[in-house]
């Protein structure tokens, strides 16, 4: 089996929650197992809700979600399947190697022409392999370099014209001399911890060398990769330079031991003038760090991309996750689940009180997240690129076995530039 070997037992691992009403006919439903992701604090609570409005809608089905952290999520999965308890729907970022182990169900097998018709076409199109789509997107989001403006406009930077990896640097040196007077930490909240954020830094902030400036359906750089781990050495080498240029104007108490909470509440707090994280972070910030944000003036927000190399104008949009159906599971309840989804019902709690940004274009509901109108206006205007680490994808367990660990020691001083370039080119070649 291609999947990562499974290192604890699910239980361990995972936070179960039992969602289910109890009622006297529950032994007549028939149970759906779904495995989520954990994408905040309050992540439970409105899969709660999300659960009760479900079960109420679908009298005949006991909808279960188990909610499991994002480190834990593959050895939870693998860990079911591997002692025959697979969930019947997986919420997973990469399912290239569950669809490799014939273990899925092509999408249209399982919804409606109608339900299919709901989706983006963007968004399908990433989901495909061999021509076949295999999961549907669980919200739209961004990976861009996220800014306050109200900090910038007090630096008197446009941030229209943060087109090039020169403009950066200069308003990165710009705002570090003004840093006092605006009341800043750091420049940038970027955060290279190893072993909880390998994910930010080895699958999106490496996505970023893949695809930026790229058009959507072009996979040179991760055709390269998967091709003995190659990289494109002057491509790669301009990345590195940008990736040295947040290491020099991060927060140092961030960089290298940070979470990911003190991250965005940080930056909600109007202490970075920017973060390097993705979009959902405004759910957060509306969500869980609303009281820091708020007093921090509730500042609008903006995205520009990583221009790591002149000309780079797109930003990469995609869903981090993905609902897919395992082909042994109980296929007509998921169906029902992956329907239901799509309706107002679903994207009410999904938009309104988990703060996502629908990735159904059916969906009229518009939330607080403060990034989504920026996210729309890259969309209209076609400014995006794809996210092509998750999907064809590399090798699962790269980001977190290699790549994480060669950005943590590059911002840690350990590599500089030319040893992170030689490294992670060492380390991708050991990986395929």
């Amino acid at each position: 089996m291609k999947m990562k070997q499974v290192l604890a037992t699910g239980a361990a691992l995972s936070m179960a929650l039992s969602m289910t009403p109890v009622t006297a006919s529950a032994a007549d439903k028939v149970d759906i197992n779904v495995i989520a992701a954990q994408y905040g604090q309050q992540t439970a609570d409105w899969w709660a809700n999300f659960v009760t409005e479900f079960n109420e809608a679908n009298p005949d089905i006991n909808l279960n979600v188990e909610v499991v952290s994002w480190n834990d999520i593959y050895t939870v999965v693998n860990t079911r399947i591997a002692n025959g308890e697979a969930p019947d729907v997986l919420n997973i970022d990469v399912f290239a190697d569950y669809q490799a182990d014939d273990l899925l169900l092509p999408i249209q097998d399982v919804v409606s022409e109608e339900t299919y018709s709901k989706m983006y076409d963007a968004f399908l199109a990433q989901s495909e392999v061999d021509g076949t789509v295999w999961a549907i997107p669980d919200l739209a989001s961004a990976r861009a370099m996220y800014y306050n403006k109200d900090i910038l406009d007090k630096a008197g930077i446009d941030p229209s014209t943060l087109t090039s990896p020169d403009a950066i640097k200069e308003a990165f040196e710009t705002i570090d001399s003004k840093k006092d007077e605006l009341g800043l930490t750091a420049v940038v909240g970027y955060a290279a911890e190893p072993v909880n954020l390998y994910w930010s830094t080895g699958n999106h902030l490496f996505g970023t060398y893949l695809d930026e400036g790229l058009d959507r359906d072009d996979t040179t750089y991760i055709d390269m990769l998967n091709d003995g781990g190659k990289l494109d050495e002057g491509r790669f080498t301009d990345f590195a330079n940008f990736v040295g240029l947040l290491n020099q104007y991060s927060d140092p108490a961030l960089l290298v031991s940070g979470t990911y909470d003190q991250q965005i509440l940080n930056f909600s707090s109007g202490k970075y003038a920017f973060v390097t994280q993705g979009s959902w972070i405004g759910a957060t910030m509306v969500g869980d760090d609303a009281d820091a944000y708020k007093e921090a003036g509730n500042f609008e927000v903006g995205m520009i991309p990583y221009a790591f190399e002149d000309g780079q104008d797109t930003i990469l949009t995609s869903s981090p996750s993905w609902w897919s159906v395992y082909k042994d599971g109980n296929v007509e309840a998921a169906e029902a689940f992956l329907q239901w989804l799509t309706t107002d019902e679903a994207q009410e709690v999904l938009v309104k009180e988990a703060g996502f940004v629908s990735p159904f274009k059916s969906c009229t509901i518009v939330g607080d997240d403060p990034f989504a109108q920026t996210i729309t206006d890259y969309q209209k205007a076609e400014k995006t690129s794809a996210w092509h680490w998750s999907i064809p994808g590399f090798k699962e367990g790269i980001a977190q076995n290699y790549t994480g660990q060669v950005f943590a020691d590059y911002a840690s001083g350990s590599l500089d530039e030319a040893g992170f370039v030689k490294t992670m080119q060492q380390v991708l070649e050991s990986a395929n």
